[in-house]
């Protein structure tokens, strides 16, 4: 599982989950970022912004790059609830 924040680095240096990765909307839309190019398609991301509005609207530019196994974390205290 990789934790996935979809803010803008700024946002990303104000606190984030432990490990995640900061791809941020440019970075996305820019195409397959260098930092999931080895991971498996299949592995499960679990994305999250500040209200769960970001990640959202992210996940299909995600499943365009062929990742299956997406979830919606919404923000970054949910995700370290339900994970950590």
């Amino acid at each position: 599982m990789i934790f996935i924040d979809v803010r803008e680095p700024f946002e990303y240096k104000t606190g984030h989950v432990k490990g995640a990765l900061n791809i941020s909307p440019d970075k996305l839309l820019a195409g397959l970022p260098s930092e999931l190019a080895d991971i498996p398609k299949d592995t499960k991301l679990v994305l999250y912004c500040r209200s769960g509005a970001r990640s959202n609207a992210s996940m299909p530019y995600f499943q365009r790059l062929g990742f299956t196994n997406l979830e919606n974390g919404v923000n970054k205290d949910m995700v370290t609830r339900k994970y950590l």
